[in-house]
Parts: C-alpha cells; sequence; structure tokens
C-alpha cells in the first residue's frame, strides 16, 4: 500500500497528465504538496520503482503506468455527479419524449463521443441470445413491403423488403414456411438455416423462390448488423497515443472484428472500468462499460478512450444514461 503522500503524487500526475497528455515533473507539484522538488522527486522515483510510474524519455517527467491508472481508479478516483454542462445536453435527449428509446441511447452515446473525444459503443442483446418468435409482412406498395421480426425477448424490428412484383401469395406462403421451420432459432444462425433448410423447401412451393430468400436474407442480416453501433471512431485521431497511422489503423481493424465486439459485452450491471491488456481491445485504451435494460431487452454501453481518459467525468455521463434509459 502507498503512503499519503504517494497516492496524492500519483493522484496529482494522474489528473495532470489526463489534462495535458504532457509527463509531469516534480516541480508542478511543489505548489500543491507544499514541500521541496527533491523530496517529490524521491518519492516519484519510488512509485517508478514500484511500476506506478513510467519515464518516457531520460530528462522528462512522469507518465502513469497501467499499475498507476489501475490504483487510480480503484483507490482515489472521486466519482462525483455529472457536470451541468454534460446534464444539460443528456437531458435534451431523454426529455424528449418524440424520440424512441434506441435513438435516445445511441444519441446519448453520441453526446459522450463529442464531449470526450473518446470512441461510443451501443451492443444490443447478443444475437445468440434472441432467438425468433415470428415473422410478420405488411404490404406497402406493389414493389415493397415491410418485415416485422419478433424475438422471444421482446425486440421488435421492422425493415423494407422490394419484392419486385412477386406476388403476395408467394411471399405469404415463404413467411408460413419461415416460422414454421426457424421459430426458436438464435438471430445468429437464421441465414444459415434459412440457406440449407429452409431454401430447398421454398423451392418446392415457390417459383420465385430465390428472390425471395435473398430479400429475406437480408432482412435478416442487416438485424443482426444493426445490434452494433459504433460512434466517434475518428475521435480516437485527436488524441496523441494514436497519433501513428499504424496503430489507428489496427484499432479500427479491432473494432470491426465481432470477435473483439464480443469481449466488450459486459458481464455484470456495474459500471466496470479495463485499462490496457485488461480490456482485450488493445493495450493503449481503457474501456468503461456496463450493462443497460430496456424493457425485456438488454445489451452493453461501453467507452473506449486512451488510457489518459478522464475517468470520473466519463463514468458519470453512463452512470445518468444508464439511469434515465431504463425509466424512459
Amino acid at each position: 500500500m502507498l503512503t499519503t503522500r504517494q497516492e496524492k503524487i500519483l493522484e496529482l500526475i494522474v489528473r495532470e497528465y489526463i489534462k495535458t497528455a504532457r509527463p509531469v515533473g516534480s516541480k508542478l507539484l511543489c505548489h500543491e504538496l507544499k514541500c521541496s522538488s527533491a523530496t517529490i522527486r524521491n518519492e516519484m522515483a519510488t512509485l517508478e520503482d514500484l511500476n506506478y510510474l513510467e519515464k518516457t524519455h531520460v530528462s522528462s517527467g512522469r507518465v502513469p503506468s497501467e499499475k498507476g491508472y489501475r490504483y487510480y481508479v480503484d483507490n482515489l478516483m472521486q466519482l462525483n455527479t455529472i457536470n451541468g454542462e454534460d446534464l444539460l445536453k443528456l437531458q435534451i435527449i431523454f426529455n424528449n419524449n418524440k424520440i424512441e428509446i434506441n435513438s435516445c441511447l445511441k444519441k446519448s452515446l453520441e453526446i459522450v463521443a463529442e464531449m470526450t473525444d473518446c470512441t461510443s459503443i451501443v451492443l444490443g442483446s447478443k444475437a445468440n441470445l434472441n432467438r425468433l418468435k415470428k415473422v410478420e409482412v405488411l404490404p406497402l406498395s406493389e414493389n415493397s413491403l415491410l418485415a416485422i421480426i419478433v424475438t422471444d425477448k421482446g425486440h421488435v424490428e421492422h425493415r423494407n423488403m422490394n419484392i419486385n412484383n412477386i406476388p403476395v401469395e408467394e411471399i405469404e406462403k415463404s413467411v408460413a414456411l419461415i416460422n414454421k421451420l426457424l421459430i426458436g432459432t438464435p438471430i445468429d444462425e437464421i441465414n444459415q438455416k434459412l440457406e440449407f433448410e429452409v431454401k430447398p423447401i421454398i423451392n418446392q412451393y415457390v417459383k420465385q423462390y430465390k428472390a425471395i430468400y435473398s430479400a429475406f436474407y437480408q432482412v435478416f442480416n442487416d438485424f443482426t448488423m444493426d445490434n452494433v453501433s459504433i460512434v466517434g471512431k475518428n475521435n480516437m485521431l485527436n488524441q496523441p497515443e494514436f497519433n501513428n497511422v499504424e496503430k489507428i489503423k489496427s484499432l479500427y481493424n479491432k473494432l470491426d472484428n465481432q470477435e473483439v465486439l464480443n469481449d466488450i459485452y459486459a458481464e455484470n450491471n456495474d459500471i466496470s472500468i479495463y485499462i490496457g491488456k485488461e480490456s482485450k481491445v488493445d493495450d493503449d485504451v481503457t474501456v468503461i462499460k456496463t450493462k443497460y435494460k430496456t424493457g425485456n431487452e438488454e445489451g452493453t454501453i461501453a467507452i473506449i478512450g486512451p488510457k489518459r481518459m478522464d475517468y470520473e467525468r466519463i463514468v458519470s455521463m453512463l452512470e445518468y444514461i444508464k439511469e434515465n434509459i431504463s425509466d424512459k
């Protein structure tokens, strides 16, 4: 365990580095701590030996290490109520009754991304946890109809389908077969079953089976893909830690990888903070995430940013969103 003075030095260095992205020297801390520069240097050297601080250059000040950030988050972080400016912007979204709940969630995360220069992610319920309950179709015009997909978790998805003069009777036959053969199937397995189990049977009863199969394949594919919303990817370009082209490309590729996104799903209802290697995304980022619940549906909201992110501010914003989305 660190001494009181060592904790104070670590806290001040973390806060200053979050604010400026520049290594922190002993002189900057003298006034705050009311002790000599030599004393502070000695304490900083001890913190470096204990792996709480790092030196970026021989003559530079110190920056927090991954271990230093973890100690700060676990022992020194002061959780405050959301600040006035952040609160006002989020209240505008949550007080607008014309915005439906999923749009409200995405818009609120857009605000967090914009205000913090981080990346926001909304992950709906895992596709393998949602099973198909039923499919319905409603005609919109001669060439289009509305497909309604309902899952066992109560999620309802509406999708426009272009049917190109396919007779309504053939569509209805196909929907009846899909409901008969696919009800209870996990959403992420629908298209595989559609290809190998449903398509050969539709072929026996429906003349334009290829066009109908393609239309429903696209509907279910869009449903699965829309379960993920990522906002503010380019914000990472504003962070000094990601001014390297190869590094930012690597991060972008990881955020496009479904396996990486699966690791981001929150395990519990707490707001959890994963720093560097803990994040399973990238050694240079922190992931702050939590579960959210709307009606029968639950998912994950997450913020990804540099390890040098404003932890208190982001946690307070996520707390506000989580509490208010469940009440909307």
